[in-house]
């Protein structure tokens, strides 16, 4: 064994211009693959981020009552009614039940009633139509940590203050108001109410910045002239999100009221998502298989300018094994060399990336590290490296010394 790795070495010095193309190679597609699976996790993380700001885990809420088509027959005509929605209110009956229903899931870390209204926001005869969601502060900002968001004010003037809201910076900037300031909302049953701005929240989201605004629960409930029982959701957030879609039916089966998880909810964003994956993945994958085709054909031209050597070896009573392992452990350290270079040429990259500001409703270049990317793409860097090493290594190792000699 020293002795093949005496001479895989010999021939990696002898050639220190292709190893060190080989090297490059490996090394650039290394890091340009865990680079580009960073660049995914961050994508993937910002997007959750902002998704979560405004978004619940799984929402629970009384859904459209569709009638059932109706076949009628007069002689031998048939007619058929096709089905409509039911007009039906879209109210959660006992609501406190079905949160301690909710509650006892052991999957289930917070739960919080809402009531959305349909408004719009005047402010002398400037009028924007927008939504605001009644919400319980304290557990509103458990679950989409609502504080992390405000750049003015205090959230927490909202706890029990039915004249108090709290509204999206863009909206602030369209009505020029400020914290302290008074904005007359009307809803859709035509009431009005004069509320003081007690906090202005930033999502960088645009859409929502622009329209959204939180008011207390019991306020949301008057301007709908509604009674203090009165919920159209009731959110809820489970310990993994990913698992949102397992737990959702079992919350439809124990309540009997629709339970829709974000990602159900965001099938748009979700099939965006997916493609991207591909794309990156594709991508990436493809990089590392070229530069394994590098590795290939620098061995390969080695084991032709090598013959004469080979068959010297075999002659000597080195065994096709024997061979093999010489021109793997070639291979092989010139993926460990490609592999350590590109993982730090990789952390480097995400390093740098990390401090670009983008501006908009991204904010910083979206990446992050994670070891698990780090670690995917050294073992599959070694295993393409492998193959690539073998496959000539196999053929150095059938050589025939005698029909060599002949030559």
């Amino acid at each position: 064994m020293n002795i093949n790795t005496d001479i895989a070495t010999t021939y990696l010095i002898t050639n220190k211009k292709l190893t060190m193309v080989a090297v490059m190679g490996v090394l650039l597609g290394m890091s340009i693959y865990i680079f580009m699976n960073s660049m995914l996790v961050g994508f993937d993380s910002t997007s959750s981020e902002s998704i979560f700001k405004s978004t619940a885990h799984i929402r629970v809420y009384k859904d459209d009552i569709i009638s059932k088509p109706l076949y009628q027959t007069d002689g031998a005509t048939s007619v058929i009614i096709n089905p409509k929605v039911v007009p039906a209110s879209n109210t959660i009956i006992n609501p406190n039940e079905v949160v301690a229903l909710i509650k006892k899931n052991q999957d289930v870390t917070i739960v919080t009633p809402q009531v959305s209204a349909t408004i719009f926001y005047n402010v002398g005869k400037t009028q924007i139509a927008g939504m605001a969601i009644g919400v319980i502060p304290s557990e509103a900002d458990m679950m989409f940590n609502i504080k992390s968001t405000i750049v003015e004010g205090d959230f927490d003037k909202m706890q029990g203050n039915t004249n108090a809201i709290a509204i999206g910076s863009g909206l602030a900037e369209k009505l020029s108001l400020k914290i302290n300031d008074n904005i007359n909302i009307t809803s859709s049953k035509g009431v009005n109410r004069n509320l003081k701005v007690a906090a202005i929240f930033k999502t960088n989201n645009s859409v929502i910045d622009k329209t959204k605004s939180y008011i207390n629960i019991t306020t949301a409930q008057q301007l709908l002239q509604e009674n203090n029982t009165y919920v159209t959701d009731i959110n809820v957030n489970v310990k993994e999100p990913e698992k949102a879609a397992k737990v959702a039916p079992v919350l439809t089966t124990l309540t009997g009221y629709k339970s829709e998880g974000w990602k159900e909810a965001n099938e748009s964003l979700m099939a965006a998502f997916r493609m991207r994956k591909i794309v990156i993945t594709f991508v990436s994958y493809t990089i590392l298989i070229v530069a394994g085709f590098g590795i290939y054909n620098i061995l390969n031209m080695t084991v032709s300018q090598k013959i004469n050597d080979i068959a010297i070896l075999k002659a000597m009573g080195f065994k096709g094994n024997d061979v093999i392992r010489i021109f793997l452990t070639q291979a092989l350290s010139i993926g460990v060399m490609g592999v350590v270079g590109g993982m730090i040429m990789a952390a480097v990259l995400v390093a740098l990336l990390k401090k670009v500001y983008i501006g908009g409703d991204i904010g910083f270049f979206p990446i992050d590290y994670e070891l698990s990317k780090f670690i995917q793409g050294a073992v599959v860097g070694m295993v393409i490296t492998f193959f690539a090493g073998y496959l000539p290594a196999r053929k150095a190792a059938q050589v025939d010394p005698v029909s060599i000699f002949r030559k």
